[in-house]
């Protein structure tokens, strides 16, 4: 039984720690995956984003939210006519996207929301709402630099959705089918938290799941670990119907190597946990997590880690 996150409980350094809800393993990926949740700031990494949800929900046929976020109106604009003119030219911006994407969207609708305060916390707030299965952000990494809020926030962004997250880089071209997925393995209690989600990911978009078993020591009680969670991801897949092949590496940079090998294998996804503790995760994202973020070319998923989670 795998347990999910859901509204909110109540709050830790003003961020949420939320209830949970369960279902099996055995539930239809596309039942639960009614919407996708995407951080519209009107900018190219957005709009790069907004393709992108599209290109999933065809496939998982469910409704996709734009959402943008008043951030700045309550501290720039002291003026109630300029915060309503803000508002305004959002509110017309998203009717031109409505007007030019809705009808890429063959099963499903394409909808927005306005929202007020800080950019991650709404964008949480909105996927909890809205019961959304994924978050969709645009990233530029470390380089360059992204105007208005999509950049600075898409960790944040990340680690305090209430569901799997996607980041996706601008260039990464939205028209490729999600074929093969990178799932790196490795000693962490959370490491089988990813693989549900990634299973029926995989089993809808009918790609091919390429297991890493990525150990950095040379204690052979890790090495144990690594091959025994790697049994566990193989027979789940195995009885869930899912592709997949597995590739073992001895290795001193994690983030680097599952980069590396992803673009060697010419992957569509990487696979990821967040922070390695339930609670921290809420909190910040790990170090590993915002190398890969910061630095994959690929569009890497983000899961966060499940209470009371068995496979």
């Amino acid at each position: 039984m795998v347990i999910y996150p859901s509204v909110p409980k109540k709050m830790i350094n003003c961020l949420y720690i939320e209830n949970i809800y369960t279902f099996t393993l055995t539930y239809q990926f596309r039942a639960e995956m009614k919407e996708i949740v995407v951080a519209i700031d009107f900018s190219k990494g957005s709009l790069h984003a907004l393709e992108y949800a599209i290109a999933l929900a065809n496939t998982c046929r469910c409704n996709v939210t734009m959402v943008w976020v008043d951030s700045q109106s309550s501290t720039l604009m002291p003026l109630q006519s300029e915060i309503a003119e803000l508002r305004d030219e959002a509110r017309k911006n998203m009717e031109d996207l409505m007007h030019e994407y809705k009808y890429n969207l063959r099963f499903s609708k394409l909808g927005y929301k306005l929202r007020k305060g800080k950019v991650y916390q709404e964008l949480a707030l909105q996927a909890k709402a809205s019961g959304a299965g994924l978050v969709i952000t645009g990233t530029h990494g470390v380089t360059g630099f992204e105007e208005f809020w999509i950049g600075s926030n898409a960790l944040r962004i990340v680690t305090n959705a209430p569901c799997p997250a996607i980041t996706v880089r601008t260039s990464y071209n939205v028209s490729r089918p999600l074929a093969k997925i990178v799932m790196p393995v490795d000693h962490t209690a959370v490491t089988l938290h990813k693989v549900p989600f990634t299973a029926d990911l995989a089993k809808t978009f009918g790609a091919e799941v390429n297991i890493i078993a990525l150990n950095s020591s040379k204690l052979k009680t890790i090495q144990r670990m690594i091959d025994n969670a790697v049994l566990k991801v193989e027979k789940y897949f195995g009885d869930n119907g899912v592709n997949f092949i597995t590739e073992k590496q001895n290795t001193d940079n994690i983030a680097s190597s599952i980069i590396e090998h992803a673009r060697l294998v010419d992957a569509d996804l990487i696979s990821i946990m967040t922070d390695g503790d339930i609670e921290a995760s809420s909190l910040q994202l790990d170090k590993f997590s915002q190398q890969l973020i910061n630095y994959s070319a690929i569009p890497v998923l983000s899961n966060h880690p499940i209470e009371h989670f068995s496979l």
